[in-house]
């Protein structure tokens, strides 16, 4: 079996700036008209995810992975860590809305307050990897973060506004680390919309050619003259940088790795049985009864 894993979470900020929003401002964009746009396209999503599911192997396991509260135990290793005080506050009101209605389409979901959506879906990839029934792990996102969880092609990233498939060789191609770097990777360059910085004078470029050596912080050496990293520019300075601010490039790291212990349930729990008697009331005031009737056929399906 395969297993999908949604990043809700995205789904809802994608659909409410994407794909819930039409033409028409001078800017390109305006706001659906729709106040409950984002949850009714995060629903439309998960059953394209369903549908794709049955299509392919008869029945479909699904979790979806969202931040209950966008606040988490991050926010107390670094002040500068997302708090979600920009979000719009016509985004935040759908979260619980986007929950109650996934759980009424009969989708297990992974509400989270302490921890983040992310460490769910890890704990998921996780949970499913060990278990001998499932063939491949699907998380789906395009969320570099959760590019450490990938392994080898059974458990891998799948954006599917791309419709990419990201697998162990695709992050090495794209970060130039393997997935057990990626904490590493973030902890010297940083990640901007998670808002802490990383060091300063470490890129992508420098960060991916000596994790590519290395392979983890600890294992760099503190001199450059130690680094064998031939045509690596700027090694005395960025040797420099990581022996000043060590410290602070394990603190990034630890707040890039995802948490794998989250209970999340099993396998045999995310099994989707079909919607509950409670969507069509749900979609029906929510303005999109069709959707309903969409859940409805894939489970006679």
């Amino acid at each position: 079996m395969k297993v999908h894993l949604i990043d809700g979470t995205y789904e809802l900020f994608r659909q409410h700036f994407g794909a819930a929003r039409r033409p028409g401002s001078s800017s390109g964009r305006e706001p659906s008209s729709n106040p409950f746009a984002a949850t009714i396209g995060v629903v439309a999503s998960t059953l394209a995810v369903i549908n794709e599911a049955i299509n392919d192997q008869k029945a479909a396991w699904v979790g979806v992975a969202t931040d209950h509260e966008i606040r988490s135990f991050r926010n107390e290793l670094w002040a500068g860590y997302k708090t979600g005080d920009d979000t719009p506050a016509e985004l935040l009101t759908q979260i619980p809305m986007m929950k109650e209605t996934l759980e009424a389409l009969g989708v297990t979901v992974w509400p989270m307050v302490e921890f983040e959506a992310d460490d769910a879906m890890a704990s998921a990839a996780h949970v499913a990897d060990q278990d001998p029934a499932v063939t491949q792990v699907i998380l789906v996102t395009p969320d570099k973060d959760l590019a450490q969880c990938v392994v080898g092609d059974r458990v891998v990233l799948y954006d599917r506004r791309k419709g990419e498939f990201t697998d162990h060789a695709g992050v090495i191609e794209k970060f130039g680390v393997a997935p057990a770097s990626i904490p590493d990777y973030l902890g010297l360059v940083g990640d901007s919309s998670d808002g802490f910085p990383g060091l300063a004078g470490w890129g992508a470029k420098s960060a991916s050619a000596v994790l590519a050596r290395y392979g983890h912080l600890e294992e760099i050496p503190d001199r450059a003259e130690d680094w064998d990293i031939p045509g690596l520019r700027g090694a005395a300075k960025l040797a420099e940088t990581l022996g000043t601010q060590r410290e602070g490039a394990e603190l990034f790291r630890l707040i890039a790795t995802v948490v794998r212990t989250v209970d999340v349930g099993q396998v045999t729990e995310w099994k989707w049985q079909g919607p509950t008697a409670d969507l069509r009331e749900i979609m029906t005031d929510l303005g999109a009864p069709e959707l309903a009737d969409r859940a409805e056929r894939l489970a006679a399906d």
